[in-house]
């Protein structure tokens, strides 16, 4: 297998390249599946004393899911997630509020930019960003301003606090963590293809 015959799909769709009768189910396993695994990667979490926003595994879930799933499947799975969160399930780290309340709270900006997140890094590996580590990185790092920037912006709302204190809160704690998570997913992604070359071609 080349990727050129998956140029414009994701490891998912080249994992199973379902009829349009079979679609529909496919999908719908691949959106709640996804949305349970980011629940588990919101368990990893360690709650800062100067800061309202845990460090947790769930940006390294989002991005994953977007660049496997694609843009289509990964939005849903992602408004999927908050769905389950907002009516209460235990799917987000934990932390002083649970369900809506946890959405309209100074971490809300972050949850939110998960759905783009998981948009632009889907989209990116419909276009082929995912196949070689150098692109799936710049993809990951699009992604991870998807998540940011309104998480800044919501954060910076929801408080009193000004920008170096947000960028203290909500910003620079996360840098190395998200450095690692970064390296993660890039070495995950294009191993992914390999793989599922190695499987066809046998």
């Amino acid at each position: 297998m080349t990727y050129a015959m998956y140029a414009d799909g994701t490891c998912a769709d080249a994992l199973y390249p379902s009829t349009k009768r079979r679609a529909l189910l496919y999908d719908s396993v691949l959106i709640l599946g996804g949305s349970l695994f980011l629940a588990l990667c919101a368990q990893v979490a360690i709650p800062l004393p100067f800061s309202p926003v845990p460090v947790t595994g769930q940006t390294l879930g989002v991005l994953l899911i977007g660049m496997v799933l694609g843009s289509r499947r990964g939005t849903l799975c992602l408004l999927t997630y908050l769905a389950e969160g907002a009516l209460g399930l235990p799917v987000f780290a934990a932390g002083p509020t649970i369900g809506l309340a946890r959405l309209l709270g100074p971490t809300g900006g972050y949850l939110v930019g998960f759905i783009a997140a998981a948009y632009v890094t889907g989209r990116l590996a419909e276009l082929g960003w995912d196949r070689k580590p150098g692109l799936t990185l710049l993809a990951m790092i699009a992604g991870n301003l998807a998540i940011y920037v309104p998480g800044l912006i919501w954060l910076a709302g929801a408080t009193s606090l000004g920008v170096s204190e947000v960028l203290t809160a909500g910003f620079v704690p996360f840098i190395a963590g998200d450095a690692v998570k970064l390296a993660i997913a890039t070495a995950l992604v294009p191993s992914g293809w390999a793989l599922i070359g190695e499987a066809q071609g046998a």
